[in-house]
């Protein structure tokens, strides 16, 4: 197993707003296993095709993360869906891929896999995220990265770029990253508030 790029050890003020990340190639099934347990829970680990990908969140990922959760959880309360949350929890393919998403939830009915999975690419990750989903199956996924926010949906084993969430009916890209992107600058109290006013108009 090799080293290829290693921010981890890296403690100064300059990197606390960025993702620090490891990866490490040449890993096994069996390496990324031993990874889950209670001393990585805050990382975010994925493996796919030999490669273990550990992503330590700046605080810049995880107030855009929160701001997103707050407004899936909050939408679910106000128009009286049902959700059962995953957090972070380890989605996997046995032997073959390994992903902890941002976030993700079930809708409805609690389920074995996710509805909706979100993943936030500040300084780390890709699009190329959407191939480790295709492999677990995951009906949609959301990708915030380069201050936009994409939705896909699965169809024919493949992800779909589309404007309107399938399983939050209301909820346009275009409109919800006006509001995701301000969670830099403003309080997501004030920002969850004038995000539902949208559903008032």
């Amino acid at each position: 197993m090799r080293l290829i790029s290693d921010k981890l050890s890296v403690n100064t003020e300059k990197f606390a707003q960025s993702d620090q990340i490891l990866i490490l190639t040449g890993a096994d099934w069996d390496c990324y296993e031993k990874l889950d347990s209670p001393e990585y829970n805050s990382y975010l680990i994925s493996f796919f095709n030999g490669e273990i990908t550990i992503v330590s969140p700046g605080r810049n990922h995880e107030r855009i993360a929160d701001m997103i959760r707050d407004i899936i959880t909050g939408y679910c309360r106000k128009f009286d869906i049902r959700y059962f949350a995953f957090g972070s929890t380890r989605l996997k393919e046995e032997d073959k891929e390994g992903k902890e998403p941002d976030t993700a939830y079930a809708f409805n009915t609690d389920k074995n896999k996710p509805d909706l999975a979100v993943e936030v690419n500040f300084s780390s990750g890709s699009l190329n995220d959407l191939t480790k989903y295709q492999y677990l199956k995951i009906k949609e996924v959301w990708i915030w990265q380069n201050q936009a926010i994409k939705f896909y949906l699965l169809q024919d084993n493949r992800y779909v770029e589309v404007e309107q969430s399938i399983n939050l009916k209301g909820i346009k890209s275009s409109i919800l990253i006006n509001y995701i992107n301000r969670s830099f600058t403003d309080s997501p109290l004030d920002i969850e508030r004038e995000f539902f006013q949208e559903f008032e108009k």
